[in-house]
């Protein structure tokens, strides 16, 4: 059993907070959805296998979450008798990489476009909000002897990150009181 019935560590039951391949494949949506590059044109960075890199033609844009910030305060939120939810606010810092010819456009298209009111509701609907979006920086790489136009844009998620853990209230607890 992973609960507060016996004695050891606990980890999280049920609800958790998705991380991992599973985040960046939000995110890569959510970065494809705005800049209107093609999907198959939004890349994580740190990808296994490695992609091969897009020509120096192509528009795209390589990403990676940078830092996780965590808010100080934990709240525990009695769920039922058998379990209770910790929630964590959290933030993300992401890195997004654009190259290609018209790397300018994609990153100002895509950070004009955080701030549409429907894309911050399709951003919500996978439990994240906009934090804040940094500036554009030009940042040329030399990638196979050639010159790519490179422009990176850092943008902060923010959410509630919510972890459920089988600690039992004492109402939930038979007791027996014996006494002479």
């Amino acid at each position: 059993m992973n609960d507060t019935t016996r004695p050891g560590y606990l980890t999280a039951v049920g609800i958790k907070p998705i991380y991992d391949e599973p985040l960046e494949q939000q995110l890569a949506q959510w970065i494809h959805g705005i800049s209107g590059l093609p999907e198959s044109d939004v890349i994580i960075d740190y990808a296994n296998p490695p992609f091969i890199l897009p020509p120096v033609t192509t528009d795209w844009c390589g990403f990676s979450i940078d830092h996780f910030f965590f808010e100080p305060d934990i709240a525990c939120v009695p769920v039922n008798a058998d379990s209770d939810y910790h929630w964590q606010f959290e933030s993300l810092a992401v890195i997004c990489r654009f190259y290609g010819p018209h790397s300018q456009t994609y990153a100002n298209a895509f950070r004009s476009g955080v701030f549409v009111s429907q894309n911050n509701a399709e951003l919500n609907l996978i439990g994240f909000s906009l934090g804040d979006v940094g500036n554009i920086v030009a940042t040329p790489e030399l990638i196979n002897n050639k010159w790519q136009r490179r422009y990176d844009l850092p943008v902060t998620l923010r959410r509630k990150a919510i972890r459920e853990y089988g600690i039992k209230s004492f109402l939930s607890t038979s007791v027996q009181i014996s006494g002479e």
